[in-house]
């Protein structure tokens, strides 16, 4: 057999095998040197607007804007709140003067608003605090069967439908006055619970209506006043905090 080694030629190194066009065509070539992306930059944040001005919040008899009012004072130190009370029957037409309102539902005329409920408020029973009816944790509708249902004139709920009768005497003009009366032992009264809480007297006392008509507060502003600072009362409402997002 043939020996296919190759001899290296006396006295010298072995002579490196050739090599081929294949083979140095495989051989790895050197990589690309790659040039790096620049890191995306977060978009500017517009400039907050620190002109010194007044954000006016119309506010309905019982609602509590505390915490909002709070946050407010807190991310924009540089705009004033104005809490304006308004009445119920009133809240339609305050609203033009107002950057927004706390109202109450129904709403008239709500073509020209933004409108964003809020929360229901549980209706009660208001009556004297020695009252049969404060025995109880909660009443319904047939506890109530043939009592006085006083019904003021800045009543907010409508007609409740329930199985009590009507007052002898003229129409009481306000809520607090409709409270004083019911304290007095004369009839009853059905308020959301706000209302009552805001009226509340040793003499009186109160308890949940189950099945009775709730009503709906709403934040509403006109539409063609929807500014920054009203989107930034509507976020603190709706819980978003400053870096939020709109």
């Amino acid at each position: 057999m043939k020996n296919d080694r190759r001899r290296a030629p006396k006295g010298g190194r072995p002579r490196p095998a050739k090599t081929t066009k294949a083979a140095q065509k495989g051989a790895q070539k050197p990589a690309a040197k790659r040039t790096p992306r620049p890191s995306p930059q977060p978009s500017p944040t517009p400039p907050i607007d620190e002109t010194p001005r007044t954000f006016r919040l119309g506010v309905i008899p019982g609602a509590t804007p505390g915490k909002w009012v709070d946050a407010w004072k807190e991310r924009m130190p540089h705009v004033d709140i104005e809490l304006v009370p308004i009445s119920v029957a009133g809240q339609r037409p305050a609203l033009d003067g107002l950057d927004a309102a706390l109202v109450r539902l129904p709403l008239d005329d709500r073509d020209d608003l933004h409108v964003i409920p809020l929360y229901d408020e549980v209706p009660v029973v208001v009556a004297s605090a020695d009252s049969f009816l404060m025995a109880t944790d909660r009443l319904t509708a047939d506890d109530l069967a043939d009592q006085v249902l006083i019904t003021p004139a800045d009543d907010v709920l409508g007609p409740l439908d329930l199985p009590t009768r009507a007052p002898e005497f003229p129409t009481i003009a306000t809520t607090a006055d409709a409270v004083a009366t019911v304290a007095s032992g004369v009839g009853i009264l059905v308020v959301p619970m706000s209302l009552a809480r805001l009226h509340q007297r040793k003499d009186a006392d109160y308890r949940p209506l189950l099945g009775g008509r709730t009503s709906t507060v709403a934040l509403a502003w006109p539409r063609e006043k929807t500014t920054p600072d009203v989107e930034t009362f509507v976020g603190i409402v709706r819980g978003r905090t400053a870096n939020s997002s709109r």
